[in-house]
């Protein structure tokens, strides 16, 4: 499978195991998946640690906050919000929180880039984290999967691309683009951290709840 950022290992981790990966060009890196550690709460400040460091290198896919509902109206039109599936005030009040967690850890972001719907891009102001910058890469393929090969692969190259960035990136996306680079299903508001290695190999540092 293919992989917009929390990376690292997380401590007490056990040895990596590789998943499979789409392969969208003759090499293309792959991601490896970390065991994550057995307690919720040991696994988030595991990661919250890891993210603590300042390492450079870690990107975080965080699937937007609380929006009712699967997809989107028939009627959806990009550049209007009033079409789309829109947070609800739970999931308003959700991304404040978010955006609190990482202030009050103390984690330099560097980026906040958003998918162009209107549930991302609210989720990623609401977290008053800094400058969102929209980023195309990451937008939804929900209703067009013919996409998701392709867009996973330059969201796997950008990872590979920010390996030596200092401070986090966070990308604000969809469920179905983040379990398209990992195989794994985020509830709203999940953020998944990542990190790619020398070998150009993506890999999974840990989960972190919303």
């Amino acid at each position: 499978m293919v992989t917009v950022i929390l990376l690292a290992f997380v401590a007490g981790c056990t040895a990596s195991k590789p998943l499979p990966t789409k392969r969208v060009s003759p090499t293309p890196p792959t991601l490896t998946l970390t065991t994550p550690s057995p307690t919720v709460s040991a696994k988030d400040e595991g990661t919250w640690s890891v993210l603590q460091r300042g390492e450079p290198g870690y990107v975080v896919m965080m699937r937007h906050a609380l929006a009712p509902g699967t997809g989107d109206p028939p009627n959806f039109r990009l550049e209007d919000c009033s079409t789309q599936r829109n947070l609800s005030a739970q999931g308003r009040a959700q991304a404040v929180r978010m955006g609190e967690a990482f202030r009050r850890r103390h984690i330099q972001v560097a980026r906040i880039l958003s998918s162009q719907w209107c549930r991302c891009l609210e989720t990623a102001r609401l977290m008053n984290l800094g400058p969102v910058e929209a980023f195309p890469a990451i937008n939804s393929f929900f209703s067009s999967m013919s996409a998701e090969s392709a867009r996973t692969a330059q969201v796997r190259k950008f990872i590979v691309d920010n390996r030596n960035t200092q401070g986090l990136i966070i990308l604000v996306t969809h469920q179905v683009n983040i379990t398209g680079l990992t195989d794994l299903v985020p509830q709203s508001g999940e953020s998944i951290v990542l990190r790619a290695n020398q070998q150009d190999r993506v890999e999974l540092v840990g989960r972190i709840d919303p």
